[in-house]
């Protein structure tokens, strides 16, 4: 008799909201076909529009948070037969052909169909390499209560002073908790995250100006500029790899 290898769990999320951080004794996949998650882990976040899922090792605490309403799919795979050979978190592409694995085998399916299934799905998954979204998170509790807002709408024009106010620190502790604890400085990380988000708007289909004014620049050359000057690439290049 076959034994299952993946079993899947859908959970549908408002914006912000999160789960708290927890592990799991499977393998998980993490994917959203429908919104922009991102995963708190090992200190940074990682940001997954529908085209990208993050591989979590057995074990690896994390904390999934939905940057808009969004459906996620979680993916468990057993430690045992399902490794891939990645023993770190890993952004995976998700192809159209494994879009439609996954939903079939939402399906009831017979144990070799599903055998079939699940050793395609495990085929086809690909890590995504540079393109995967990566952004630094504070360690400092009220640093990273603000980096959170920040992504949680990334066009919020509030002044890191406005933020300290909310979470009950100087601008100046605010200023120095980012440089120390993510090794960027905070106007610098806020870019980061800002263009990060929009990456996953683009990725989703949306064009360069809605990207732009989502994640709060006034003009898409603003956007492009910023763009340029953090990856060397324009948005669309990056996207494309």
């Amino acid at each position: 008799m076959s034994t299952r290898m993946i079993e899947l769990e859908r959970f549908t999320m408002q914006r912000g909201q999160a789960f708290d951080p927890h592990s799991h004794d499977a393998h998980q996949l993490i994917w959203t076909p429908d919104g922009i998650l991102a995963v708190e882990l090992e200190n940074r976040y990682w940001m997954l529009p529908t085209t990208l899922a993050l591989w979590v090792p057995a074990g690896v605490p994390h904390s999934p948070l939905a940057l808009r309403d969004s459906v996620m799919e979680g993916i468990y795979l057993d430690a045992g037969s399902a490794t891939n050979g990645w023993d770190h978190p890993t952004a995976v592409r998700i192809s159209p052909l494994a879009r439609q694995l996954i939903a079939h085998l939402r399906e009831p399916l017979e144990a070799l169909q599903r055998d079939r299934a699940e050793a395609v799905l495990m085929d086809v998954l690909v890590p995504a390499g540079t393109a995967s979204i990566i952004v630094p998170l504070p360690t400092d509790q009220r640093a990273a209560a603000v980096a959170r807002r920040i992504l949680t709408d990334p066009a919020d024009q509030r002044t890191l002073a406005d933020y300290g106010r909310d979470v009950g620190a100087s601008s100046r502790t605010l200023l120095r908790t980012f440089l120390s604890d993510t090794g960027l400085p905070f106007s610098t990380w806020r870019t980061h995250a800002r263009l990060q988000a929009a990456v996953g708007m683009l990725a989703e289909g949306h064009t360069v100006s809605q990207a732009a004014y989502q994640v709060g620049y006034s003009t898409p050359s603003a956007f492009i500029a910023a763009f340029r000057r953090t990856t060397g690439q324009t948005p669309g290049a990056f996207v494309r790899r």
